[in-house]
């Protein structure tokens, strides 16, 4: 099922398993041509081609349910995609290094493609370590330049960055994620018939122009044709973005999994969520079962619903279900509705 924010987002986002799979979820970014995805447990339900659309894999820790599907990642993109960047918590690096060296790779550097891994790993202090590792060195570890992560960005584009927050899991970290749009641009049709102009590429140039700040005396070439032949007319930027051009605030996607219901966790998480449009998070156990939940370090479907009430989230979905509740599914349902909304 596919779970969109309102308004008219430039994505779409969905949980790729149901509540009891493994978790993870996708956003798919419907005019970029990639996709994004938060952890990579069993990824086996999602199409090849929704897979060779992922450019970016962000792991909140490396449980198995987490990160085993990063082998069929693997073996789909292998020799028909060119490249994926990896993000994730500490010891990251290595743990993707040891996944590589289970494989004999004596053939790949034949393939035509060259798939490059990029490893990024959060570490304390908010300094990421880089690697690499290419299908043409047989991936072999190759060392790459640092770089310091600033306010928890991971990933930053013209169109959306990714936010990340450490947590604790039982004495390891889990990182939560935060999917954040950048404005969004709207086109006013009506206004564009107003001033005789028609749709087509030159308005992505136009929008991607703007976004990357260019001076309003930008000349901006619009071509087009009618029965009467063809026109062609140059008008600035800045007239362009005053009369047929929309801003909207961007809106933000989180995503939490695997985290203790402590204080220090309950606070950090309140503040990343703030005020997000759409917010994925576990709900493992029932209330009832609270002290299981602590010794296993995960949330209550009642604490992930005051966590996300109290951030004030706009839409929420829970998930990562235990199994143990097969059958009672709207139990958590009502759990997490019933602290989220107050009742």
């Amino acid at each position: 099922m596919v779970f969109s924010v309102p308004m008219r987002p430039i994505f779409d986002a969905m949980l790729v398993n149901r509540t009891f799979g493994d978790p993870g979820v996708l956003i798919d970014l419907k005019f970029e041509r990639r996709a994004i995805l938060f952890d990579i447990g069993d990824v086996t339900g999602l199409p090849t081609r929704k897979l060779l659309r992922v450019s970016d894999v962000f792991v909140s820790h490396t449980h198995m349910d987490h990160f085993a599907g990063f082998d069929h990642l693997l073996r789909v993109c292998l020799g028909r995609d060119t490249a994926v960047r990896l993000y994730g918590p500490e010891k990251f690096i290595s743990q993707v290094g040891h996944k590589l060296a289970a494989y004999t790779w004596n053939l790949v550097e034949n393939y035509a493609t060259d798939y490059v891994i990029t490893v990024h790993e959060l570490g304390a202090g908010g300094h990421i370590e880089r690697a690499q590792f290419r299908s043409r060195r047989r991936f072999e570890y190759e060392a790459l330049p640092g770089t310091d992560c600033s306010d928890g960005v991971l990933l930053e584009s013209p169109s959306f960055r990714i936010r990340a927050v450490p947590l604790e899991h039982h004495a390891i970290t889990s990182l939560a994620f935060a999917f954040e749009e950048g404005v969004h641009i709207n086109i006013w049709k009506n206004r564009l018939e107003e001033l005789g102009l028609p749709t087509g590429p030159w308005l992505t140039r136009l929008k991607e122009l703007v976004r990357a700040g260019a001076p309003e005396d930008t000349p901006i070439r619009v071509r087009w044709r009618t029965r009467g032949g063809a026109h062609e007319q140059m008008i600035p930027l800045g007239k362009l973005r005053a009369s047929v051009l929309e801003f909207l605030p961007g809106q933000r996607v989180c995503y939490v999994t695997d985290v203790a219901d402590n204080p220090a966790n309950r606070e950090s998480l309140v503040a990343f969520l703030h005020g997000a449009d759409l917010l994925f998070i576990e709900a493992v156990f029932l209330d009832a079962e609270r002290e299981q939940a602590a010794r296993k370090a995960h949330l209550t479907a009642r604490a992930a619903g005051q966590m996300a009430r109290a951030a004030g989230v706009r839409a929420a979905v829970p998930f990562h279900f235990s199994p143990r509740y097969l059958g009672r599914e709207e139990d958590l349902r009502r759990e997490f509705e019933g602290a989220w909304r107050g009742g």
